[in-house]
């Protein structure tokens, strides 16, 4: 199913597509990632999160280093 990396800028609504793939790999999990699926990511640290659960936990993780 997934045969190639790809890599994109992540913007507020939408991302780029800087290298062509099918997927992304999730900062917190190393989950794979469908294009298609993609919905969670940090533009700051331009990051792709599996689902809102990883997404969360690499807020929480942020803030207990402030």
């Amino acid at each position: 199913m997934y045969k190639k990396l790809a890599k994109l800028k992540y913007l507020p609504n939408n991302f780029e597509i800087i290298e062509h793939g099918d997927h992304v790999i999730c900062a917190v999990s190393g989950k794979k990632i469908s294009l298609e699926k993609l919905t969670y990511w940090n533009i700051e640290l331009q990051e792709a999160y599996f689902s809102h659960l990883e997404a969360a936990h690499k807020k929480e993780e942020l803030l207990k280093k402030d």
